[in-house]
């Protein structure tokens, strides 16, 4: 009884103190920081390890994204100071590992368990999933965070060549539409080996986490407790492949576009008046034509470069 009231209040204890300082240091914003004061509430009320995963991704992932900050601005059209996520991007790296730690706090009632199958399949392969979630969280992070630092030139993770993409300059008579050029840092599906081994330690630092926290927390039996150092192994291999994952989606589903007025890498195009340039913010419109962009309207089209939109 003592448990069930103490560690749900060590839990939202601590979980509001780093709500509130991820929101000062803008690593999140309003929306980020309550939706995380709540998932990294379960985590911590559910189970201790399960809290040091999330806090270790987001700490890493935290300052991380603060690493090299002018270099990511003058390459990164979205880039925000510190970060900056909001609940969407909250919940959609803690979601399903949530409901996860929820369905192990019913089936174990605060106990914690050992990755162990021959007790229970159901509850390893749930436990399992925590960890290869924010493996693949982490790697990804990682992977993007350090990889776009690199001075190697990125490749396709498709071809593994290096990625070339259309441009058109906003001047019609210097048109080179159809030229190709190499791949600006930030694109979606590019890769290079910083970026791969950032991924492959990020999902060895979950693994670890999980061993160590075991080891103090759960109690098992020298034959179990031998199986969890295989964690380490395991989550090294799906934070590589989680962020091998995203970078084959982000080339095959997801736009990328380089502006030539910000000289940034964008992640959809947008068209004003017919011309080729492609805007990162709609807002830059009225920068770029001294404020007299409001009859021409900047517009997305989430399809094809090539594709005009005539006002």
């Amino acid at each position: 009884m003592e448990r069930t009231l103490m560690q749900p209040l060590i839990a939202v204890l601590i979980s509001s103190l780093i709500a509130i300082r991820a929101y000062r240091r803008k690593s999140l914003d309003l929306s980020g920081a309550i939706s995380g004061f709540i998932v990294m509430s379960i985590h911590i009320a559910v189970g201790y390890r399960y809290g040091a995963l999330i806090l270790v991704f987001f700490f890493t992932s935290s300052k991380l994204t603060k690493v090299g900050e002018e270099k990511k601005r003058r390459v990164d059209a979205d880039f925000k100071e510190g970060g900056q996520r909001n609940w969407v991007q909250v919940l959609s790296n803690s979601g399903i590992a949530t409901i996860f730690v929820l369905i192990i706090w019913r089936l174990t009632e605060w106990e914690e368990k050992c990755l162990d199958s021959k007790n229970s399949v159901l509850i390893t392969a749930l436990i399992g999933g925590v960890i290869g979630h924010y493996a693949c969280c982490n790697g990804d992070t990682w992977s993007s965070e350090l990889g776009v630092l690199s001075d190697a030139q990125p490749r396709l993770i498709t071809t593994f060549k290096w990625i070339e993409f259309l441009v058109e300059e906003l001047n019609r008579s210097r048109s080179i539409f159809g030229r190709t050029w190499p791949v600006r840092k930030g694109t979606n599906g590019g890769v290079t080996k910083t970026g791969l081994l950032a991924a492959a330690a990020a999902g060895s630092v979950i693994g670890l986490t999980f061993v160590v926290l075991g080891f103090l927390t759960a109690k098992c039996t020298y034959d179990a407790a031998l199986k969890q150092l295989l964690v380490v192994p395991l989550s090294t291999i799906a934070g590589l492949l989680g962020s091998m994952i995203d970078s084959l989606l982000g080339a095959t589903l997801q736009f990328s576009g380089f502006c030539t007025v910000r000289n940034k890498t964008v992640n959809y195009p947008q068209f004003f008046s017919g011309t080729g340039v492609l805007i990162a913010n709609p807002s830059e419109c009225y920068k770029l034509l001294d404020k007299k962009a409001l009859p021409l309207c900047a517009i997305r089209d989430y399809k094809r470069l090539n594709k005009r939109v005539e006002l």
